[in-house]
């Protein structure tokens, strides 16, 4: 189907575009950024005035519960609430239920995805045989049936042959290992940053050299192994150093952030709120400081929502008992817009954190508002504020650290391939 969106603010981040105009779309394809082909008729027209045309957002991490989902609907539900946030293509974790560790199991989410017609989904492969942690999958085969990555999740590596055997085995393919650092025996029994607050609190602490030990073996092995890493959710300043070294060594490294540590440390905790409750868990002031001076350097190639929706059985808990996670598809593009304006980044670099940035790092042409490109899209309305309640999220999980907080930012529209797979209710335009 023609889909002309007409007179919008045109943001492409990776060419940097920023201008008020035109978009034409065509058989699942943008056709023109500003002008149109001389025949191009259109069999719906979006009055786009007033709000942001952007390419649709990549989000590296979040999870959808299935297989192994505990209600028949959550796939729909984490992919309505992700097109509802303006997110066109994500990456599906692998610690499911069972593990994403069979090329079958690899089919049947993405063709649950695909007869959904909602949001692109690509599943990141286990790394090891349902993430024990001591053989490997068959990296391959699974790329074959749709991986794009594999990853342990926050499930525990502490075999280093292990890990060097993937980096090895990695290399040879050309395949990326997406890695969480973290020494599963510094952080052992962990709840929250070893500060303070956790000393204040008297919760058991995870201190930040658990993730620079961890980031020091990687560097290590990838000194030897030639293997492309890109590290999940870096949460220390000094973790972000060692990664800025690696990188200026000529490593093949990469990392990413979660949109609740650009915001967040451990003093917003409070008086034990478990919806503060995350993996890794929420640092220093001074960290969080560094992350987002690292977003604007490019140290930190993207933000991803860490989508972790997480029920009330395992929520309203004590903060300690209380699981970890967080919801985050709907919400990562108006909190990215509040980094954005507080630190006085551009739109266009800000956006190329979740739109151009991630495309890059998964090999994918999305991310992009160019003549060929996939007619991915988001047009959202940048001045129009709400408040996060439990009633606005469409995920299956209400728990998030900004419950009650009113954000700026609201998608009106989502395309998908040019199908419009998500329009606002007249109430929340």
């Amino acid at each position: 189907m023609n889909v002309l969106i007409h007179n919008g603010r045109l943001v492409d981040p990776a060419s940097g575009l920023d201008t008020v105009g035109d978009l034409f779309v065509a058989d699942g394809r943008i056709v023109g950024v500003g002008r149109g082909p001389a025949d191009f008729k259109p069999a719906q027209t979006i009055d786009a005035a007033g709000l942001v045309v952007m390419p649709g957002i990549v989000d590296l991490a979040a999870r959808l519960g299935e297989p192994g989902g505990e209600h028949k609907n959550k796939l729909q539900a984490e992919l309505k609430a992700a097109v509802a946030g303006g997110v066109t293509t994500l990456c599906a974790m692998p610690d499911t239920k069972p593990a994403l560790d069979e090329p079958g199991l690899v089919q049947m989410i993405k063709q649950r995805a695909d007869a959904l017609g909602l949001t692109k989904v690509l599943p990141l492969g286990a790394l090891t045989r349902g993430l024990e942690g001591n053989e490997l999958t068959e990296f391959a085969k699974l790329r074959e049936a749709g991986c794009v990555a594999f990853s342990q999740a926050d499930a525990p590596l502490a075999d280093n042959r292990v890990l060097f055997r993937a980096m090895q085995y990695a290399a040879t393919y050309d395949i990326t290992l997406r890695l969480r650092p973290q020494d599963v025996r510094l952080a052992s029994g962990g709840v929250a940053h070893d500060g303070q607050v956790a000393t204040r609190l008297g919760l058991p602490a995870i201190p930040a050299v658990a993730e620079t030990v961890a980031i020091s073996t990687i560097v290590i092995l990838m000194k030897d192994s030639g293997a492309r890493i890109h590290l999940e959710r870096v949460s220390t300043r000094e973790g972000l150093e060692m990664i800025a070294a690696a990188r200026a060594y000529g490593l093949k490294l990469s990392c990413d952030v979660s949109i609740n540590h650009v915001h967040l440390a451990d003093i917003d905790i409070g008086y034990f709120d478990s919806n503060m409750r995350l993996s890794p868990p929420l640092r220093s002031l001074s960290d969080r400081d560094a992350i987002q001076q690292g977003l604007v350097d490019g140290t930190i190639a993207a933000i991803c929502s860490d989508h972790t929706p997480v029920g009330n059985d395992d929520k309203l808990l004590p903060f300690g008992e209380a699981k970890p996670g967080a919801t985050g598809l709907e919400l990562l593009l108006p909190l990215v817009l509040g980094w954005a304006e507080q630190k006085h980044v551009p739109l266009p670099q800000a956006l190329a954190r979740i739109t151009s940035e991630p495309a890059a790092l998964l090999g994918l042409e999305a991310g992009q508002l160019k003549v060929g490109a996939p007619a991915d899209l988001c047009l959202f309305d940048p001045n129009q504020h709400w408040r996060v309640t439990p009633e606005t999220l469409r995920s299956s999980g209400k728990h998030t650290p900004f419950v009650g907080m009113e954000l700026r930012g609201r998608v009106r529209h989502t395309l998908v391939d040019g199908r419009i797979a998500y329009t606002a209710e007249p109430s929340a335009a």
